[in-house]
């Protein structure tokens, strides 16, 4: 089933059209290639992410809860004149993202509200300047009033639809002069996004061949890869661009002006990465800055894949490797860290992996924090936050200062491996990972190499770590016998105990199956661990660590095993109710 498209006409009459055009000031009328002023609305797309319609009780309550905070105001005040919780409840307030959830009620309180809230944002911030009309910001919005122009204009008078068609007349062009200033990445494509929708959803007769379209293309071959992947290397960035890619296809499709084939290729491309980075039980493993996965907006994005296109083993590109046998995935970040440009939220997790059975994560990196957990930032990006090797508690990537964020706090961009291989290959039905990188080399003179092997059954993987030295330790590696540790954080809902000769962790899964983690050199210890990707913040999980040294060799193998185990207690085959093992956890 396609998506809804609705349509949505002026009746403005020419006269009043032509009086609008003379309050627009010149030197706004100047901004952009486009001197042309929106006087009518001719489609409005639909929104993919979810709606919750009690949010509209909620606001007449005066409750405006936003990126985890709340704000209360009054019967006589507006959102837009209280004191912000938070930098981001702010942004989301002017993001107009919330329009969604009172579309979603339909009534006519939902109405009214809406309107009253876009005449107060007019009357507060209706002229350029501020954090409001920051360029990543002024977009987001832009697309908002387009997706939700129906719940405040619909039976609105003359006079109020003016205003709103005078001010995204204003917005546009201040955005198709300033989109540069979005940050690079994700946020600059949404910015060019925004313009192709205004030019969708205002136009008379509309072109492909529009400049912004133009732009926007370029922009998106730029950003995805060849095999699907976002240059960012987030793999949560690719449901939050196709929420707005899927919508802007249909938009196109019905003004009946062909889809450029970059867009159709883009979407092609992402929906099988899409199915490449979900793990067993549905979430997208947590690599470079992915976090809690929006497990609703995933569903909405999965329900228009009409690509079926089978997932990569190795995404050269993207710099990832997916094993998938029996009811065993493992997924292995082995990519150089992105540009630095689009760096700021990547991670030091090279030759990290995850890995889950059936429904059931086993072992996870940390993940990155939500919004409101931000003080955790830092800490995720960490090597030691990885399932991977790390050496003298050093990261494999260095991290140093890119700016502030909206928050104010500081942003750090990522420098990291020069050069980093991949190679797969299934040797007798076992799918084999082989890789290494040099993120170590400069500072110690260490590289790591990291072969994983999963069975045919899925129920078994085996590892081998190995360090060369060629030239000796250096730095404070020589001071310290080439420290190392290897690490294997356990999703929170693992329990983990060790065996008597502590070679043997004994892992047991939610659903009672067991499983074993062996090393065949070193003893294990279990410490504690953080699980920061869930949405109701910082969980406490173990991890299993094996810790050895260099010593005077110059090469040092550690090989170790998980597997499930030969016997254990008869599975519990019943659903698993994470809330209530959250529950009972805390």
């Amino acid at each position: 089933m396609g998506l809804d498209t609705l349509i949505f006409r002026s009746g403005l009459p020419a006269a009043g059209r032509a009086a609008f055009r003379r309050l627009v000031p010149a030197s706004v009328r100047g901004l952009g290639t486009k001197q042309q002023p929106i006087d009518q609305l001719v489609l409005s797309p639909q929104d993919l992410r979810t709606a919750d319609p009690s949010f509209a009780s909620e606001i007449y309550h005066g409750h405006f809860g936003l990126a985890g905070s709340v704000a209360l105001v009054g019967s006589d005040s507006s959102p837009f004149q209280v004191i912000p919780p938070s930098r981001a409840w702010e942004r989301d307030l002017h993001g107009f993202g919330w329009l969604r959830h009172l579309s979603a009620a339909g009534d006519e309180i939902s109405r009214e509200h809406a309107r009253a809230l876009v005449r107060d944002w007019l009357k507060l911030h209706g002229r350029p300047g501020g954090m409001a009309w920051q360029a990543d910001l002024l977009s987001r919005r832009v697309i908002s009033w387009l997706s939700h122009s129906r719940i405040f204009l619909e039976n609105a008078d003359q006079r109020f639809y003016g205003m709103v068609t005078e001010s995204l007349t204003r917005q546009v062009r201040h955005l198709r002069a300033n989109f540069h200033e979005a940050p690079p990445g994700a946020p600059r494509l949404v910015a060019l996004a925004a313009l192709v929708f205004a030019d969708l959803c205002t136009s008379e007769k509309y072109t492909a061949e529009a400049g912004e379209s133009r732009l926007f293309c370029d922009e998106l071959n730029r950003q995805i890869l060849g095999d699907g992947g976002h240059i960012s290397r987030n793999p949560l960035v690719l449901i939050d661009l196709l929420l707005d890619l899927l919508p802007m296809r249909q938009c196109f499709i019905a003004r009946d002006v062909p889809p450029p084939d970059s867009l159709i290729s883009a979407i092609d491309r992402m929906m099988p990465m899409i199915r490449f980075f979900r793990l067993g039980d549905g979430n997208l493993a947590r690599f470079n800055g992915g976090g809690p996965t929006p497990t609703d907006r995933l569903a909405a994005v999965v329900a228009h894949d009409d690509a079926m296109g089978s997932p990569l083993m190795l995404a050269e590109q993207s710099g990832y490797c997916r094993l998938e046998q029996g009811e065993g995935i493992v997924l292995v970040d082995c990519g150089r860290p992105p540009p630095v440009a689009v760096s700021v939220a990547a991670h030091a997790g090279c030759l990290a992996f995850e890995m889950s059975t059936a429904s059931h994560p086993i072992i996870v990196n940390c993940g990155a924090p939500t919004r409101q957990d931000a003080d955790w930032r830092l800490a995720a990006r960490a090597s030691a936050a990885h399932s991977t090797l790390i050496v003298s508690d050093a990261s494999s990537s260095q991290l140093r200062s890119g700016g502030d964020d909206f928050d104010g706090k500081e942003l750090a961009v990522l420098s990291g491996p020069a050069n980093v291989t991949a190679r797969v290959e299934t040797i007798d039905g076992v799918q084999e990972l082989r890789a290494s990188h040099d993120g170590y080399n400069q500072r110690f003179g260490i590289t790591h190499t990291r072969k994983l092997g999963l069975s045919a059954s899925g129920e078994t993987l085996t590892g081998t770590d190995t360090l060369i030295v060629p030239r000796g330790l250096k730095g404070e590696a020589r001071g310290n016998g080439g420290e190392f540790a290897i690490r294997f954080h356990l999703h929170p809902f693992v329990s983990v105990e060790l065996s008597d000769d502590k070679r043997t962790a004994l892992l047991t899964l939610p659903n009672h199956v067991g499983w074993q983690l062996t090393s065949k050199n070193e003893p294990l210890t279990i410490e504690e661990s953080v699980f920061l990707a869930d949405n109701r913040g910082p969980r406490r999980a173990e991890q299993v660590v094996l810790y050895s040294t260099m010593g005077l060799a110059t090469e040092k193998q550690i090989d170790w095993v998980l597997e499930k185990s030969a016997a254990g207690p008869e599975p519990d085959l019943k659903p698993v109710d994470e809330d209530l093992l959250a529950e009972e956890e805390d």
